[in-house]
């Protein structure tokens, strides 16, 4: 090689060198910054993106993810706060709207003490079934919007027997089953299974999905608990399809057949087992509907 060349080949040596040098760093700040990025995302902190590089590209980046990050911020704090602030309302108005109703309630038994005539009595017996459904909508409204208050359960975890509590549960509801000639199928483990749970939240939720069943059944109902904490809910509901079955945990939702229903049960059910950190879910097939529970392990 002639010796004019190595000056050449040193300089280009060392140029690739810096520019190899260069790519690690700007890999390097890269990564910092999806990592910061990520985790600003997921947390709520006042920290903004710091990169240890001097490039000043990637620098200029991180300045401008952190102009984003403020605003982000600024919008996520006023959500919450306006989150905060709605379910508050909601709560107030609901538990505002009992002592009206009890109001109306007490008049209406003085009313039917009264000799009424045909029309009078068919008049007050409309507004009693209105009024009894308004104060069901009004508490259900209440407890569900003090259930969406709490980030968390409202009692601490602690060890429970499934089996127990939803054999209180579907003993409180024999009653209303014999009413309608329902005779539940029930396979429940002779073992008990246990899990960390909160008790009255877990027996509002069975509560639920039977009162659900009693609405949407045509005359069956089968009732499975496994030793691996999940519970299913199956019956027959030839009135319902598909899209009515996956819209069952919408708040307010309510099917034809279900004329008195608030809507509100299986929301309020699927509030509570997912703090729990469980997960509910509901399928339609072969005109069946079939509700999963699956409760976290211990």
């Amino acid at each position: 090689m002639e010796i004019w060349l190595w000056p050449a080949v040193i300089v280009l040596t060392g140029t690739v060198a810096v520019l190899f040098m260069k790519i690690i760093l700007l890999r390097k700040s890269a990564g910092e910054i999806k990592d910061a990025f990520a985790h600003r995302l997921t947390t709520d902190t006042n920290t903004l993106i710091a990169i240890s590089s001097r490039d000043k590209a990637m620098r200029s980046l991180a300045d401008a993810i952190n102009r984003q990050l403020r605003i982000l911020r600024t919008q996520r704090h006023r959500f919450n706060q306006g989150d905060r602030d709605l379910k508050n309302a909601v709560t107030n108005i609901s538990h505002d709207l009992r002592t009206p109703l009890t109001a109306i309630c007490g008049y209406l038994d003085l009313l039917e003490q009264e000799d009424l005539s045909e029309n009078a009595a068919r008049y007050a017996d409309i507004i009693r079934s209105r009024t009894e459904m308004l104060s069901r909508l009004t508490e259900e409204l209440f407890r569900y919007s003090v259930i969406l208050a709490a980030e968390h359960p409202q009692a601490l975890p602690e060890p429970v027997s499934v089996n127990s509590i939803l054999e209180e549960s579907i003993a409180a509801f024999y009653t209303d089953f014999h009413g309608q000639g329902i005779t539940p199928r029930i396979r429940i483990p002779e073992f008990p299974v246990t899990r960390k749970l909160d008790p009255s939240a877990l027996s509002r939720i069975f509560s639920n999905l039977l009162s659900n069943a009693l609405k949407y059944s045509s005359g069956d109902l089968e009732i499975v608990l496994s030793q691996t904490g999940e519970i299913l809910f199956a019956n027959t509901a030839p009135n319902l399809t598909e899209v009515q079955a996956g819209r069952l945990f919408d708040r307010f939702y309510t099917v034809e057949s279900a004329k008195t229903s608030t809507g509100l049960g299986l929301s309020i059910a699927r509030t509570l087992v997912e703090q729990m950190g469980g997960s509910i879910s509901a399928e339609y097939k072969n005109h069946r509907l079939w509700i999963r529970i699956v409760l976290p392990d211990c």
